[in-house]
This record gives C-alpha cells, structure tokens and sequence, in this order.
C-alpha cells in the first residue's frame, strides 16, 4: 500500500461547493468587514474571483487582527505573498493613524459641485440665483378699491359717492321739469332712466356683458312706457302689470335656449327677471299725477345728495329723508300739492334710499356706481311716488 504525500492532505480543505480565496481576496475581505484603514486606500480593487488556488498555496493562512495590516515580516511570508496574483510592492513607512470613517459614495453617483463663489441661494420657483421671485407671488400692486376692501376684511359695502349723486340728482330734476309739461317731454329722461337701470342692474350681478338680458329688460320698459300712453294715466297699473308678466315668461324662454349649466341659467334667469321689473316699474313716474312725480323726482335727487355727503351713516340717513320732505314741500308749493308734498318726499326718499344701499352692496365696481348707483334711487321711487300721488 503506497502511502499518499504529506503535501495532498489538507486538513484545512472545505468542502468543494464553496470557492476558495487567495490570500489577497481573504485580507480584502477582512478588512471590509472590519472597516477602513490607512493600507486599503492604496489597493487597487478587486475586478473579480480568483481561480482556485492549489491547496499548498492556501493551507497556511496568516492570522487576521483589528490593527493595521502590517507588510510580511519574514522572507518566507514575503516570498508568498509575492507568487499571489494583483501583488503591489509598498515602501516602509510609519504608522499613521487610522482616517475617520467617511459614507461610502457609489461609483456612478458624480460629486456634488461646491457654490460658485458669491452665488446666493436661488429664490423658489426662479431657477436662478437672481433673487427675483415669479410674478404670481409677488402680486399686483395695481388692484382695484373692491379687491383692497375684500383683502383688508372691510365692510362689502362701498357707496357710490357724490359724483353718481350729482348725476342722480340731475337726472331727477330733468324729470321733475318735463312731468308737467307732457307725457312725450316726460318719456325723454325716463327711456335714459330705464336703459341705465338695466345695465347697472346685470353688472352689479356680475353678469357681464349681458347684451340678451339688457335688451330684453329695456324693450320691456319700452313696451310699458308705450302701453301707458295708449292707455292713460287711468289705466297705468294694467299697462305696467302686464309687460311685467309677458316679459317674465319671456326672461324664462330665454333662458331655456341657453346652452350653459343649470346653476348659470337661474342665476341668468333671476337677473334678467329683476331688470325688466326695476326697469318697468320706473314706468309709474309715467303713470302718476304729473305734480306728483314732479316732487317725488326733486325729493330723490335733494335725498341722494345728502345721502353722499361725509356724515356718520344713521345721521346721513336722517338728514336725507328731512332734506326730501323739506324738498316735497317746497315743490308741492309751486305745483298745487301743497304740504302733502312733504309726505310724497318722505316716501320717495326711504324708497330711494334703499335703491342706494342696493347699489352700493358687494363691492361694486366704478361701472355699477355710474349706472346702478345713479338709477336705482329713482327707479325704486317710483311706485312710491304714484301710490302717494293718489
């Protein structure tokens, strides 16, 4: 029996399923897994799994500390260290002490460059380091009345002021002059009077331009003015009530034909209803005794001027509805009506006074206090002026 060679047995062999490692692979390994140290910065990495060694090779394996790898001391050890695969050749030198463990960074991620010199931090959504934001954050300074009210938290209610009451009082003293004249001289301010109503109206609902329900509400008028001249002043209550339901179901059919969502469609459909019937019920001024109208227009336009001027607002209101009756009794002098002038004056100024709150609500624009803010005074005063003239 023929003894085996002393060189064949390996009792360090493992099992021929798991590869074995070559001195270099074992020391790279270890010091992976024991972290960094100052002689691991200088290997070059490993590309890939060496072949197996020879087991004689691989039977001695060199005992592995937490110190740094130290180079071969001994010319046998060098002498096989060199006959491994990848050896590099390091000069002696001191020790030095182990670098402070840094965060691996991955091969393929490129270094974050540093901030030029001088360059501030870039403002958000800019994508420059200008220091200039867009344009949406910063606003526009130039904003209307309404939208500084409405970001202020202030009242919704902006007044129209004194110049939409000059021209309101204007307006009511061109009616107060032609009612008696005639009928025909009286239809000329009053047309005016109802054409800005309808349009004040649909903008102070926000509903513009509106050029279907404008002309709807002003061709009702029309037709209301046109029925109390063919009728008289008699008949006005017939002549205006029934416009006013013709053009009511009119406003509906007009709507049905829109083609927007059904939120839009009423809401279109209330406007237009409320404009035809401010704009025909202004017909009564055309309907009522001609002294009468005559002092209900000057009483509306003496209210709204003392309306407009700088007083706390329960003394405004005050003041304007003695100044219409001082007004009522006045005209009513010089028209026959006499003190029940005064009566007549106090009834179109509560009425008109209301119709200026309405122009005033929900931060109307400067359009709304011209047209809205100057006729809805007068034409709420109408039904006053003709029950009270009775």
């Amino acid at each position: 029996m023929t003894n085996q060679p002393y060189e064949d047995y390996d009792p360090y062999q493992q099992p021929p399923a798991q590869p074995q490692w070559g001195y270099e692979e074992q020391q790279y390994a270890t010091q992976q897994w024991q972290g960094q140290t100052w002689e691991t910065q200088t290997h070059a990495p490993v590309q890939a799994a060496q072949p197996q060694a020879p087991a004689a090779e691989t039977a001695y394996m060199p005992q592995q500390t937490y110190a740094p790898a130290q180079q071969p001391h001994s010319h046998a050890q060098q002498a096989h260290a060199q006959q491994q695969p990848g050896y590099t050749q390091h000069p002696q030198h001191p020790q030095q002490a182990p670098q402070p463990q840094q965060a691996p960074q991955s091969a393929h991620t490129p270094p974050t460059p540093a901030p030029a010199p001088g360059s501030g931090p870039a403002e958000p959504g800019s994508g420059s380091g200008s220091g200039y934001g867009p344009a949406t954050l910063a606003g526009n300074a130039r904003i209307t009345d309404a939208q500084r009210a409405r970001l202020e938290g202030r009242s919704p209610i902006i007044e129209p002021g004194m110049q939409p009451a000059l021209l309101t009082g204007l307006l009511g003293l061109l009616l107060a002059v032609a009612a008696p004249i005639s009928s025909y001289a009286l239809v000329v301010p009053l047309v005016i009077l109802q054409a800005v109503t309808a349009a004040g109206w649909f903008r102070l609902n926000g509903m513009w331009p509106a050029r279907q329900g404008i002309a709807l509400a002003f061709l009702g008028a029309l037709a209301a003015d046109a029925a109390v001249l063919v009728a008289g002043r008699d008949q006005a209550p017939a002549a205006i009530l029934g416009p006013l339901g013709i053009w009511v179901l009119l406003s509906l059919v007009l709507q049905l034909r829109s083609h927007a969502d059904p939120d839009t469609r009423m809401y279109g459909l209330m406007a237009t209803v409320a404009a035809s019937a401010l704009a025909i019920i202004a017909t009564g001024f055309l309907g009522a005794d001609p002294d009468a109208a005559s002092v209900g227009a000057a009483a509306v336009a003496v209210a709204v001027v003392a309306r407009a001027l700088p007083l706390p607002t329960v003394a405004s209101v005050i003041v304007s509805v003695l100044a219409a009756a001082g007004a009522g009794i006045a005209v009513g002098g010089m028209t026959g009506v006499g003190t029940k002038g005064a009566l007549i004056g106090a009834g179109a100024a509560v009425c008109a006074l209301a119709g200026h709150r309405a122009a005033s609500y929900d931060y109307p624009s400067k359009f709304v206090h011209f047209t809205a803010g100057v006729a809805l005074p007068l034409a709420a005063a109408a039904p006053a002026v003709w029950i009270l003239g009775r």
